[in-house]
Formats: C-alpha cells, sequence, structure tokens
C-alpha cells in the first residue's frame, strides 16, 4: 500500500510537496503525488504540512498529528530581532528548582529543531536533584585537579571551590539537561547543538535563564568514568551536551553589542 494517501476531492494536482519533497521522491501521477519508496522518506512532513487544501496525508507524519498554523511569520521581524538579542547566558541562579513540567516543556521543544536529514536521535536526561549536581560538581573538580595544565582556568576553578566554595562548574544552578545519542550516531553533538538552540531561545518566554556546562562537557568528552557513571547513562549511549537551567536571579536592562559584522558579497561579475 503506498504510503502516501491522497484526497482525489481535494488535491488539484498544483505539484508544490513533489517540488518541496527533500529526498524528490513524490512525483506527480493522475491521480496526484505517489511515492513507493518509503524507505527513501525521512518523514519531515513537507508534503503534507505544506498542501494549501490539506489534500495529502503521509503515514509516516499524519496529517491527523499536525497543528494548522493560522498566521506567518508568527511574529514581526522587530520583535524577532530583540528578543533574539535578548537572550543572554545566566550564571546566577535563585534558589529554587524548575518545576518538572516546566523542564519537559523545554526539552520538548528541543525534539522541534532541524537535523541533517531528519535523523534526530538526541535524547534527554534531566537532573532536578540537588544532591546529584553536588557529587557532579565534586568530581568534575576532581577531574580538573588530575588535568590542571589542560587549560588555562582549570587552577582558579579548582582555588575557588577549594577554598571559597564558589561552584564554578554548574553557578548553583538548580537543574541540568544532558543530551545523549547513539554512539554509532555521527550526528549526534551537531544534532545536540540545534536542539539546545531551541531549548535556550524557548527557556527565556517561561522566564527560564540557562548557559551551556561547558566544563562538565569536557569532563564528559574526556570519558571521564566516575563523571559517566553518576548519569547512569546506557552503555550504548554518549553524553553528547549538557545545559544548565534555573530561574534567573538578575534581569539583564541593555542589549550588548557583538562585533562588527563581517561579510563578503560573491556577485557572478567576480567569477
Amino acid at each position: 500500500m503506498n504510503f502516501i494517501q491522497v484526497n482525489q476531492e481535494k488535491c488539484t494536482r498544483c505539484g508544490i510537496c513533489v517540488n518541496l519533497c527533500p529526498p524528490r521522491i513524490l512525483k506527480m501521477e493522475e491521480n496526484g503525488p505517489s511515492a513507493n519508496e518509503s524507505q527513501a522518506c525521512i518523514a519531515c512532513g513537507h508534503c503534507v504540512a505544506i498542501c494549501p487544501r490539506a489534500a495529502i496525508d503521509n503515514i509516516k507524519t499524519p496529517l491527523a498529528n499536525q497543528i494548522t498554523l493560522e498566521e506567518f511569520p508568527v511574529i514581526n521581524a522587530e520583535t524577532a530581532h530583540q528578543y533574539l538579542r535578548s537572550r543572554r547566558s545566566v550564571r546566577c541562579y535563585k534558589n529554587e528548582s524548575v518545576p518538572r513540567n516546566q523542564l519537559l516543556k523545554l526539552v520538548d521543544i528541543a525534539r522541534f529543531a532541524p537535523t541533517a536529514s531528519n535523523k534526530q536521535g538526541i535524547s534527554y536526561i534531566i537532573v532536578d536533584d540537588g544532591k546529584i549536581l553536588k557529587k557532579v560538581t565534586e568530581v568534575v573538580i576532581q577531574w580538573m585537579e588530575e588535568n590542571q595544565s589542560h587549560w588555562w582556568s582549570f587552577p582558579l576553578h579548582i582555588q575557588a571551590y577549594r577554598e571559597q566554595g564558589i561552584d564554578g562548574i554548574f553557578h548553583s544552578a538548580p537543574n541540568l539537561i544532558i543530551a545523549t545519542a547513539p554512539k554509532d550516531f555521527k550526528n549526534g553533538r551537531e544534532n545536540t547543538i540545534l536542539s539546545f538552540a531551541y531549548l535556550e531561545l524557548f527557556a527565556n518566554t517561561l522566564g527560564i535563564g540557562s548557559a551551556w556546562a561547558g566544563l562538565l562537557e569536557m569532563c564528559a568528552f574526556s570519558n571521564y568514568a566516575p563523571l559517566l557513571d553518576l548519569f547512569k547513562i546506557p552503555e550504548n549511549k554518549s553524553l553528547t551536551g549538557a545545559v544548565m537551567v534555573g530561574f534567573p536571579k538578575y534581569s539583564f536592562k541593555r542589549l550588548v553589542e557583538r562585533n562588527p559584522l563581517d561579510v563578503t558579497w560573491l556577485s557572478g561579475d567576480e567569477i
């Protein structure tokens, strides 16, 4: 049975779905679009989402599971520009854990991020236990002590932690979100970066701050067993990224400038 179903009464044979299919497996026939190569379909949902008359259905991305987009773009350019610039890495948090339903919203939106060939493949571990995070901080500090020459800031973090009790690993963030992917999945890191970008941008709308846990990642990527054992990551998976989240202790009042735009135009006359 064709995994593409077409409503003959609605389909106008406009061909938009055929033109938009990334693997180009759709073809227009007398009764509308058709595709027999179900294995080549990447389940991106473009064909169903683009149809102006809701005439096409795909068993891999059912029409019934798609949400009608009433207006596009959803927000105007000025609002989007200011919002994107307003996101900041947060390293001062309130002593208050983010409710689980809010944490789930973060990882739920992360799964909608674009990925190469729609491979996705990212799973998440959410840590909302302060005792576990304290253990993780201690383990990362131990790793840094064993590798003090690895990075210039290691001695500074070690001294601040040992002498003043300052947590430079998580900055006392109450929650940690870890991304994992199958060990044989070559796009794990790239897809994690894309998914966490979505997560961090959405977090701001919920009043939640975030920042990448770079020092933890460095420790994890070195395959430091004492750390990986704390997260109980399955044998067939690897840690591919980590983000700390929590309610910001302070709010930023201004948009910060970046380096000047550096762009080069390449026109046909120069080739």
